[in-house]
């Protein structure tokens, strides 16, 4: 027995603000029919001793470990710069700050 009705589409609809045409609610019907269904087997399969999970296998972090390298230095850093001064690099003003 479906538990998705035309008029309970048309209440969703109604809850939702959403203008439906009689095409619209007929489609929606039988596809929230198949979501429901489909959670119901879902649900079935879903026990207690199987734990929920989102994702497949576990993930970790990843990120490799600190360490101090080589580092530019200022003049290096701002050499292909459009614009610097006084060893910064020089952008256009955002939200009508002065320059």
């Amino acid at each position: 027995m479906s538990e998705i009705t035309p008029d309970l589409v048309r209440h969703l609809g109604v809850l939702a603000r959403i203008q439906l045409s009689e095409e619209e609610i007929s489609r929606l019907t039988g596809q929230l029919d198949a979501i429901v269904d489909n959670i119901a087997k879902v649900s079935e399969v879903a026990t207690p001793d199987v734990p929920a999970t989102s994702h497949p296998i576990p993930l970790q972090n990843v990120a490799r470990p600190d360490e101090v390298g080589d580092m530019l230095t200022p003049e290096q850093t701002l050499q292909n710069a459009p614009d610097a001064a006084d060893g910064r690099f020089r952008v256009t003003a955002i939200l009508g700050e002065e320059q």
